[in-house]
């Protein structure tokens, strides 16, 4: 039953201090309109998109050297529509512009190994020499730079200086595997590499190096390759034909920045589509469109502004970075972690809270069960005064793990749960500062983005599950796909379900109160007897049983239906027994429907999971049919697959 009151809802103080409302009553002052609430100001956003988003634009402060044209040509086409023409602009500029120099820009916590800093001033100095060094090396505009590399103050400082001069930047994270790079990296040629030298996880020592000399290897388009010192001291080039960062962005004076003006929807970012079914899709992402997206989801979503410090645990491998990097441009410092959460101990990252004044502590669904199954208690053991906003995403957050926050992390905190992909660098559904939270519920849709929930017929319903889908255009829309020359690959994506209508691949509700319940992906909903389940209504129900530490859930080809199959990964030293599988049933039927029940429950030593820790169904799916699963270097823990294939419960 749904609860009959908010879980949360802001102070007076709160919501009048919230940026989203001197936003909402500057609108009204700006176009004359009554807005007395998120419903009413959303409403305005999505019917008037032109308004909104070049209201934005001037609210944000977007520095620019030419303004539009328009701020919007053929509106009515998706995909087609053009934001901006005529707008002249540099993506780093605008993160590098706000906040003097000795204010602080960067905070690096490598697990318990090393803390580095780096302020403003040093952060503009770093960038500038970079910048000249790349340019040397006849790095420019178009031109691609690739990162190798872990979340650390190096990383930011390569992205930053390849857009300074226009290059398009890409990022994996260091536990990819070579061919999982190749299989990124090898479509889009970059002229130069940088790595790190190695990282910590779990307090071991893990170099890089002879990945980096194998990827280099097999990139003859290379011009250069850089390595950088995770510890900040010197970096080990070992028998690479690399140069240290340090050497390559040489002494004396820093030079003038170029800030090379271009079209809004100029190239920034290449990401990749999580390559688990195939090779991965390279989504170009321009640098208008995204900054434009960061600056409202971190000012108005996130209520982030100067003095603020934010915080994602994200690996470059995931669009949280690009995300968390963004943050600079609202003159946030940034929290910067890299190696497991759980070292030394669970605490690790309340511990970082604490140390540093975090005030946006963004982590994902698993994290948030993960340390509730640890019984963990931070509102017993840490202060967590500067904790302001609490962010989730990756995963549907489960009901209970609102309660767990609420009840063990801390009681006045704005919990918003986010949901949107790196197909739109950016979210759909994500919080709002100045209004209630509800268990179980994303707090609401995101300004200028036109979310609906379409049935099978196309057509728009409330307090019904369904696709959800975007039916206006937004600006960090792709730019296009790499090597997609007429389009087919982007138009096949998102817009043949409901043509010219941006179909996201999420099975969701819109509430009563306005907010968003995720079920899981729509390619993964079970069909048993004809009737559409979304697996995190399983996941929400097991999950909350002591023994079990995660699940998967898929729909196998049964005597000509569909019938639905549970593995649960158990707590170290448990066996799933006959009483176990008993009581998981129960709890399922009794909180869902008898539809939701598996046919079979199954005990797994481990669970797939993509680099950027999501569980891949689609692949265990195709494993339990005895289908082949391509690039398996796109998952973390390959090897998992194995404990799915062959099961002779399968078979009877």
């Amino acid at each position: 039953m749904a609860p009959d009151r908010p879980i949360w809802t802001p102070s007076p103080e709160r919501v009048a201090r919230a940026e989203i409302t001197r936003f909402r009553r500057a609108m009204e002052a700006e176009w004359d309109l009554d807005l007395p609430d998120y419903a009413a100001l959303h409403d305005w956003s999505v019917r008037r998109i032109e308004d909104f988003w070049s209201s934005l634009w001037r609210h944000a402060g977007v520095r620019a050297s030419r303004g539009w044209d328009a701020v919007l040509v053929d509106g009515d086409r998706m995909p087609g529509a053009k934001w901006f023409p005529g707008a002249r602009l540099n993506f780093a500029e605008n993160l590098l512009a706000p906040g003097a120099d000795d204010e602080p820009a960067l905070v690096f916590r490598g697990e318990d190994r090393v803390v580095r800093r780096m302020s403003r001033g040093e952060l503009r100095e770093a960038v500038a020499h970079l910048a000249a060094a790349l340019c040397a090396d006849g790095v420019g505009v178009d031109d691609r730079v690739g990162a190798f590399m872990p979340n650390m103050p190096e990383t930011i400082v390569a992205m930053l200086a390849s857009a300074s001069l226009g290059a398009v930047f890409s990022s994996c994270s260091p536990d990819f595997g070579v061919q999982g790079v190749m299989d990124r990296f090898g479509q889009i040629e970059p002229k130069v590499l940088f790595s790190a030298d190695g990282y910590y996880y779990n307090g071991k020592w893990i170099s890089s190096l002879e990945r980096a000399a194998a990827i280099a290897e097999r990139l003859p388009e290379l011009k250069r390759v850089v390595i950088a010192p995770y510890d900040g001291e010197r970096a080990e080039l070992g028998d690479l034909e690399a140069v240290a960062f340090a050497d390559y962005l040489g002494t004396g004076p820093a030079p003038a920045l170029p800030f090379t003006q271009l079209p809004f929807d100029h190239p920034l970012f290449i990401m990749y589509s999580s390559g688990t079914t195939g090779v991965p899709k390279c989504i170009v992402h321009g640098a208008g469109g995204t900054l434009l997206q960061h600056l409202k989801e971190h000012r108005l979503h996130s209520n982030v502004g100067p003095g603020d410090r934010l915080f994602y645990f994200t690996t470059c491998g995931w669009m949280m970075w690009n995300w968390l990097a963004s943050g600079l441009a609202s003159g946030a410092t940034l929290l910067l972690y890299d190696g497991s959460p759980f070292h030394p101990g669970p605490e690790a990252l309340f511990d970082y809270a604490d140390a540093e004044g975090m005030t946006h502590f963004g982590t994902s669904a698993k994290y948030l069960a993960a340390i509730e199954k640890a019984e963990l208690e931070p509102r017993e053991s840490h202060s967590l005064a500067s904790v302001e906003a609490i962010l989730s995403t990756g995963s549907p957050l489960a009901p209970e793990s609102f309660d767990y926050v609420y009840r063990a992390v801390k009681a006045d905190v704005c919990l918003s749960s986010i949901s949107g992909g790196t197909d739109i660098m950016g979210c759909f559904m994500l919080g709002n500062p100045a209004g209630p939270v509800w268990r179980g519920e994303i707090q609401a849709r995101g300004l200028g983005m036109a979310v609906e929930v379409f049935d099978q017929a196309g057509r728009a319903v409330r307090g019904r599950k369904g696709e959800l889908v975007c039916t206006r255009p937004f600006p960090s829309m792709p730019v296009h796909f790499w090597n997609d020359a007429d389009g087919s690959r982007y138009r096949a994506a998102y817009f043949e379900r409901f043509p010219g209508v941006w179909c996201h691949g999420d099975w969701v509700e819109i509430t009563e109160h306005g907010g968003i319940v995720v079920y899981g992906r729509s390619d993964a909903v079970l069909n048993p007897g004809g009737v559409r389940i979304g697996t995190a209504e399983i996941y929400r129900q097991v999950e909350k049983i002591d023994a079990v530490l995660e699940a998967i859930c898929v729909g196998q080809e049964w005597e000509g239906d569909v019938r639905v199959i549970l593995f649960v990964k158990l707590k170290p030293g448990l066996t799933l027994n006959e009483p176990l599988i008993d009581r998981i049933k129960r709890e399922i039927r009794a909180n869902t429907t008898p539809r939701h029940v598996p046919a079979k429950v199954l005990q797994v030593a481990d669970i797939p999971r993509t680099i950027s820790g999501k569980i891949v169904e689609l692949a265990v799916r195709e494993v339990i049919h005895g289908r082949a699963v391509k690039n398996k270097d796109a998952f973390a823990n390959p090897e998992a697959l194995a404990h799915f294939a062959n099961r002779p419960e399968l078979t009877e």
